[in-house]
């Protein structure tokens, strides 16, 4: 599956683009703003981009109106075929957010239901519908709302006509679009039949269509497997990584890769693909979250380290700052222009680590030191063996630890590494050491 051996750059479309937060209907061809992106997003070292919603919607993308319709505020499909057709030249993949658990309430079929109520042959399209009810809305009926937003009007996922709509629609979208997989929002709240029916089905319109499943919580492999989602978002290592350098305790990380990743039996997630990332569009971002910003380094070589394929969100790669209690829009900016700085420069070099290094995209997980403020990690397959070597402290690190040779060669600096009489780590420092086995 190419999506293994990816780095992921994550864009919210209609923020980044600087779409009006409401749907004005207004056609403006803001999408093909992507374009002229493209040479930062390689630069970077990203090989996919994960488009956060793009349909047509009454406000924030997740809540549809049309899932066969590019957003006016974005332009057209044929605009985003263009797009898509311009990263594929590049070898660039794309992913779209399918967002399918609940529409808007300007979804033309809930219009339709709202408009006839009894008479609407779309009336078993939503969860719960009750003519006798009301809504906060009131509009004479209730309708279950995704996690009590009303806004977001729940779909009967067991209808077979809305599954069939959604699978016509998916199918446009590799037509039209040649997309190369889905991140399903809210996946967690979608039924395990649903998702299998749809693996199959996208399995059968082309070979390696990549389905990520976004899980916040719980055993993420309810909803992973061989019949079901590739990945998932790896939520709970995203709170360890930020909250092991904010608490200067390596162990919490560490103990939640080695219960996902480490060698026991039990282990939750061995040989599987969780998406790794350091922030988002619904999180602070990482740069407002860390207490140190001389961890910011350190917090993506994690990223890009750990098991898992790593995502990075627009503009984090430079060190934006954006709180979540600022609200939505603030953590999904427009920007004029990408920016480059030493950290994107390092993120740059972890991406071609990455993609070229066999233990990193595939390698076992085990740990090798571990203190509140260093860690050492080994990443290893039967061809090759990375160290991932981290200082969070202010003052120099020895380690000594048995690493089975002499030399190896750090993969984000280029430069020797020889670990007779141990291994210094200078004060914020990351290192990955390679060596051959």
């Amino acid at each position: 599956m190419w999506a293994y051996e990816s780095v992921f750059y994550q864009i919210y479309p209609l923020g980044f683009c600087g779409a009006p937060f409401e749907n004005d209907g207004v056609l403006t061809n803001r999408i093909l703003k992507v374009i002229d992106w493209i040479p930062h997003i390689k630069k970077l070292g990203c090989n996919a981009i994960y488009f956060s919603p793009i349909f047509d919607s009454d406000t924030h993308g997740y809540n549809t109106r049309d899932y066969t319709k590019l957003d006016p505020r974005l332009g057209t499909n044929e605009d985003f075929a263009k797009v898509c057709k311009a990263l594929h030249k590049e070898g660039i993949k794309v992913v779209l957010d399918g967002v399918f658990n609940h529409v808007g309430r300007g979804f033309w079929a809930f219009r339709d239901v709202l408009e006839n109520r009894e008479n609407s042959q779309y009336k078993d399209w939503f969860a719960r519908i009750d003519f006798g009810g009301d809504s906060p809305y009131h509009d004479g009926l209730y309708y279950e709302g995704w996690e009590g937003n009303y806004d977001l009007v729940k779909l009967n996922q067991w209808n077979p006509l809305v599954r069939e709509h959604i699978f016509s629609a998916v199918e446009g979208w590799i037509k039209e679009f040649d997309i190369d997989g889905l991140r399903l929002d809210v996946a967690y709240c979608l039924d395990p039949d649903f998702i299998r029916a749809l693996r199959s089905f996208c399995d059968s319109k082309k070979q390696d269509f990549y389905l990520l499943g976004e899980m916040l919580h719980g055993d993420y492999n309810r909803l992973m497997g061989d019949d079901m989602l590739h990945a998932a978002t790896n939520y709970e290592c995203y709170k360890g990584l930020y909250s092991s350098f904010n608490s200067m305790n390596m162990f919490e990380i560490v103990h939640s890769l080695l219960r996902q990743f480490g060698p026991e039996q039990w282990t939750l997630y061995k040989g599987k693909h969780l998406l790794s990332f350091a922030d988002n569009h619904d999180v602070t971002r990482v740069a407002s979250i860390l207490q140190n910003e001389k961890h910011l380094p350190l917090i993506y070589t994690l990223v890009f380290a750990m098991p898992g394929t790593p995502c990075v969100y627009y503009g984090s790669e430079w060190g934006e700052k954006a709180d979540k209690s600022q609200g939505d829009p603030a953590l999904r900016p427009c920007f004029e222009k990408p920016q480059w700085n030493e950290l994107t420069d390092l993120i740059s070099r972890l991406a071609k680590a990455k993609k070229e290094s066999n233990a990193l995209n595939y390698g076992g997980f085990r740990q090798v030191v571990l203190t509140n403020r260093q860690c050492i990690l080994a990443r290893e397959t039967d061809s090759e063996r990375v160290f991932v070597a981290i200082n969070a402290d202010e003052n120099p690190y020895t380690a000594h630890f048995d690493a089975g040779c002499g030399q190896a060669v750090d993969l984000i600096t280029g430069q020797i590494h020889d670990f007779g009489g141990g291994s210094v780590l200078p004060p914020y420092s990351a290192a990955l050491w390679k060596m051959e086995r």
